[in-house]
């Protein structure tokens, strides 16, 4: 365990030990604190928890869950005119393209109703897209939430689905109460190629690619906050306490 940065309004102090986080690199010399609205982007890998601390961040703070996946869902099961339009592409397994994703993204972000502001996941997922996003919707943080590879791999290897109803276990977690059967009709579970670890560590560095010239961009508007550790249960109080200063000033 290592030292935890604890941030206060611009400046920051040693607080000691916590649990399994390393640390937090807070890369802005300024910050939108001034502003009691959060408007927020969240990073972080496949299987690094931005679910769970997402969901948290929008419980605590009441915030607009703005998911990118979500939305396209909903346009698809809704049959919108662009839903039609991208279902043959999301049904494929290909990217949206960056001139029907981002025109929407935007459009939710300022559509958005709740006082408090809006948290957008999934999204920007590219250079392009932040470039974009910055000019018209700009956000005022954005938390990055730096999982070691490891750990993610670790956590991934031992997901295992009943392929037929879509049932996942996680042999840490949530484990089958007959091993590698699934717990309604005892039926062998399946591991998903794409969850062995092989294949979870080429996705990982495919996304790292991705996300790096992201990074920097927010790191070098000084909007960059990033919270390292292994699990989310430890990071997730050091976030809520760093987004509480909006709402503190």
């Amino acid at each position: 365990m290592q030292l935890v940065r604890n941030f206060r309004l611009g400046s920051y102090h040693d607080v000691g030990l916590i649990g399994s986080i390393s640390h937090r690199k807070f890369s802005c010399a300024r910050h939108s604190l001034s502003q009691k609205r959060i408007e927020a982007v969240i990073i972080g890998p496949p299987g690094s928890g931005k679910g769970t601390i997402s969901s948290r961040i929008v419980k605590d703070f009441q915030l607009d869950h703005l998911s990118s996946g979500d939305i396209l869902r909903s346009h698809i099961q809704k049959k919108t005119d662009f839903g039609n339009k991208i279902a043959p592409i999301v049904t494929s397994g290909q990217l949206v393209p960056f001139e029907l994703l981002a025109p929407l993204m935007e459009h939710e972000t300022k559509s958005s109703k709740s006082p408090s502001g809006w948290l957008l996941d999934g999204y920007p997922r590219s250079l392009q897209q932040t470039e974009r996003l910055h000019k018209t919707s700009a956000p005022n943080v954005t938390i990055y939430l730096n999982v070691p590879f490891a750990t993610i791999i670790d956590r991934i290897k031992s997901r295992w689905v009943h392929i037929a109803s879509g049932r996942v276990y996680n042999l840490d977690f949530n484990p089958p109460k007959v091993p590698f059967k699934d717990d309604v009709t005892n039926e062998p579970l399946d591991q998903r190629d794409d969850d062995k670890p092989e294949s979870v560590r080429k996705r990982l560095e495919v996304y790292q690619s991705m996300v790096d010239p992201v990074l920097k961009f927010y790191r070098d508007k000084k909007l960059l906050i990033e919270f390292s550790g292994t699990e989310s249960n430890v990071i997730w109080p050091e976030v809520k306490k760093f987004l509480a200063q909006f709402q503190k000033v």
